[in-house]
């Protein structure tokens, strides 16, 4: 069982349900992700998402796409960003996914990015741009080494939901809303309904997760109640991150974790 699954086995016991953050790495400096890490670990947090600049991030929104340019005008790159890994590995086990872009993998190769990453302490890998349909050099290079969890909407075709269920470990991402990250809409009945349908078709065989638009500790706890395994905030800690004096980082973050944290714990 991957660190992942262990992870999601563990809080169902506790009849908990799984709080994702998903930060870039390098934003806006390596001393702060360290701090937003620990602020996040405090705060409860049971999986980060640690984000990979890319230069045409096309999944992400205003928000994340700064985040990115800034970590790249810093000088982030691949070694640097496993050095980053392998620091945060010596403080928590934490489950860590590395959320990029499948031309990032593509151009080191598959198999070698997949074994550094693990190697420096990743778990799973979140390609938004990577279909299933051409994922088969990639599967294989990361079976039996790291989760690879893929993205559906709440259009996605019930046969399709299942071939990309098929490929998914560790969570099926279920993208909250039409369009970018960090677009706040409000929730929708689509969503909602998305969430049980799928629930319905994956038949309890992999816990779903649903981000994009989650911003508020109430978000967190509407989208538990319809019955996702796990909720996904990002761009409302960048903007945290975006306005916290670096001083005073860690605590903010520990203290915006716990309130969205206290939402994914079910009552008895």
């Amino acid at each position: 069982m991957s660190k992942i699954s262990e992870k999601f086995a563990e809080l169902q016991e506790k009849n908990q349900k799984a709080l994702i953050s998903y930060i870039m790495a390098g934003f806006p400096n390596e001393k702060s992700t360290i701090s937003v890490v620990r602020g996040l670990v405090k705060g409860g947090v049971d999986i980060i998402e640690l984000g990979f600049p890319f230069s045409d991030p096309l999944a992400d929104g205003p928000v994340i796409q700064n985040a990115s340019t800034i970590s790249l005008k810093k000088g982030t790159k691949i070694d640097k960003f496993f050095a980053l890994v392998k620091k945060i590995r010596k403080e928590t086990d934490i489950p860590l996914v590395l959320m990029t872009y499948t031309n990032i993998l593509y151009h080191k190769g598959y198999q070698k990015f997949i074994k550094d990453a693990k190697n420096a302490g990743i778990d799973g890998f979140i390609l938004p741009d990577m279909s299933v349909e051409e994922s088969k050099e990639y599967l294989q290079a990361a079976k039996n080494i790291a989760d690879t969890i893929f993205l559906i909407s709440p259009n996605t075709s019930k046969t399709r939901i299942q071939k990309i269920a098929k490929a998914s470990s560790g969570f099926l991402y279920l993208v909250a809303i039409y369009g970018i990250t960090g677009v706040k809409t409000g929730i929708k009945n689509y969503t909602i309904k998305a969430i049980k349908n799928v629930k319905k078709q994956t038949d309890g065989k992999i816990p779903i997760g649903v981000g994009f638009g989650v911003s508020t500790p109430d978000d967190v706890k509407k989208y538990i109640k319809a019955g996702a395994d796990g909720v996904i905030v990002g761009s409302a800690f960048l903007k945290l991150i975006e306005k916290t004096p670096q001083s005073k980082l860690e605590s903010k973050i520990e203290s915006f974790t716990k309130s969205l944290k206290k939402q994914t714990l079910q009552k008895k």
